[in-house]
C-alpha cells in the first residue's frame, strides 16, 4: 500500500510499515494548498496535527485508512471517513502515561504553590508562611472521562492516599481499589479535585460551563489535560474569582490554533488575556502527552493497529 506521511512522527512507524512491504511517502513538508493533489494516489495517511477535512478525504478515492499519531480525532472528518469506508486509527495508549503524570504534576505544583515560591526565591524573597501548601493525601479526586487518559491519572494517584470518584457517561462497572464509579452530580458534590479527560465533540464543547461550576459543592482544584474547548474559559475565570475554583492547571486552552502552533490571541481577546495574567492558573503548551517515550510508543501502537488490519504491502 502507498502510505503518505503528512506530519513528522517517530521513524519506528515508517520502519515497521516498510518492513511489512508497504511504501511510505514523505509529504511532511507539502504546503496545505498542495496537499490534496499530493495525496491523490494514497491508500493510507499518517497524520498528527494537520487537518483532513471532508473535501480532502473525498478527493482520495483509493484511501483505505487514516492513522493519527495521538489520541484525539477532531482534526479528521470522521463522518466523511465512515461514508467512504475509510478506517481511522489512533494511539492513545502510547502517551497515556505522559498525560497521567502531567496531571499529577499540575496538581502538586498548584497545591504546593511551587511556581510562585520558585519565582519569589529567585527575586530574593524567602516567604514560608505565605507559601504554606495543601496535602493531596486524604482528598477526593473526581475524574470525568474514564478512558485511557482518565485511567492513567487514576493509576498515578494510587500511592497518594486519595479517594477517586470516576464518572464516564459511556462506561460502567469499573470500580476497583481506590477508584469508585460515580455520577457527575456526586463528583460535583464531593470532589476536592476535578480533572477532565474528555474527547472534543459537539457533546463536550464547553462541558465545564457556568452551570458546571455553579453546581460545585466545595472549592476545587481544577485540571484540564484533554482539549481546550471542553472548558468555557470565561466561566472558569468567574469560578476562580468567586472561589469555586481554588486554582486551575491547564495543559490545553480554548483559544489554541487548530494546528497547535500557538494561541489565537485575536479570538481569545480579553478573556485570554485575563487567563494568562491570573496568578492561580498554571498553563503549559499542550505538552502533557509530548514526551520522548510517548512519541515512540504512539508510533509503535499505531503500527500495531495498521499492521493488524493491513499486514502485508499488497491488498
Amino acid at each position: 500500500m502507498r502510505i503518505a506521511f503528512i506530519d513528522h512522527v517517530h521513524p519506528v512507524l515508517a520502519e515497521r510499515l516498510q518492513a511489512a512491504g508497504h511504501q511510505c511517502l514523505s509529504l511532511e513538508g507539502t504546503p496545505d494548498e498542495q496537499l490534496t493533489s499530493a495525496l491523490a494516489g494514497a491508500e493510507g495517511i499518517i497524520v498528527r496535527s494537520r487537518r483532513l477535512d471532508a473535501s480532502t478525504i473525498a478527493a482520495i478515492p483509493a484511501l483505505r485508512f487514516i492513522g493519527r499519531v495521538g489520541s484525539g480525532l477532531e482534526n479528521i472528518d470522521r463522518e466523511q471517513c465512515a461514508g467512504q469506508g475509510v478506517q481511522v486509527f489512533n494511539s492513545p495508549e502510547g502517551n497515556r502515561d505522559g498525560v497521567g503524570e502531567m496531571a499529577i504534576a499540575h496538581l502538586l505544583v498548584l497545591m504546593k504553590h511551587v511556581c510562585r515560591a520558585n519565582a519569589e526565591v529567585r527575586e530574593g524573597h524567602w516567604r514560608r508562611e505565605p507559601n504554606r501548601g495543601h496535602d493531596l493525601a486524604g482528598s477526593t479526586v473526581g475524574i470525568i472521562g474514564y478512558g485511557h487518559m482518565g485511567t492513567a491519572f487514576a493509576e498515578k494517584l494510587a500511592g497518594f492516599g486519595v479517594r477517586v470518584l470516576a464518572h464516564d457517561k459511556y462506561r460502567s462497572g469499573f470500580s476497583a481499589g481506590h477508584v469508585e464509579e460515580a455520577s457527575l452530580e456526586r463528583v460535583q458534590q464531593e470532589a476536592d479535585v476535578i480533572s477532565l479527560h474528555l474527547p472534543l465533540n459537539n457533546e463536550t464543547r464547553h462541558y465545564a460551563d457556568h452551570d458546571f461550576f455553579s453546581t460545585l459543592r466545595r472549592p476545587v482544584w481544577f485540571l484540564n489535560t484533554s482539549r481546550g474547548p471542553v472548558v468555557d474559559t470565561a466561566a472558569l475565570l468567574e469560578a476562580l474569582d468567586n472561589g469555586r475554583v481554588r486554582g486551575a492547571g491547564l495543559d490545553v486552552l480554548e483559544f489554541e490554533r487548530p494546528d497547535l502552533s500557538g494561541l489565537d490571541r485575536e479570538a481569545g481577546g480579553e478573556t485570554l488575556d485575563r487567563l494568562l495574567r491570573h496568578e492561580r492558573v498554571l498553563i503549559t503548551p499542550h505538552v502533557a502527552g509530548v514526551t520522548h517515550e510517548g512519541k515512540e510508543k504512539m508510533a509503535a501502537v499505531l503500527a500495531d493497529k495498521i499492521l493488524n488490519a493491513f499486514p502485508h504491502g499488497t491488498p
